[in-house]
């Protein structure tokens, strides 16, 4: 198995990447981590960061949050 590399698709330069959690999350690194990049944010898994992160352009990350939040994307209402 390869070791994951640091560029993403699109260019994007992850190595000075500054994840974020959010203030919601535990203590036992059980959420995702998002950084922006440009255009871009990236998600990843926090419990195993070494599979790699996700690049969404920031307008589809944006129509993500706003689906869960509405309750259209994973049936919950906040």
């Amino acid at each position: 198995m390869s070791t994951p590399s640091m560029a993403a698709p699109h260019d994007v330069d992850l190595a000075q990447a500054r994840w974020r959690k959010s203030s919601y999350s535990g203590g036992a690194n059980d959420c995702v981590e998002v950084a922006e990049m440009g255009g871009h944010a990236a998600v990843r898994d926090s419990k195993n960061i070494s599979r790699g992160p996700l690049l969404f352009s920031k307008a589809a990350m944006r129509a993500l949050v706003s689906g869960i939040a509405s309750g259209a994307i994973g049936g919950h209402r906040s």
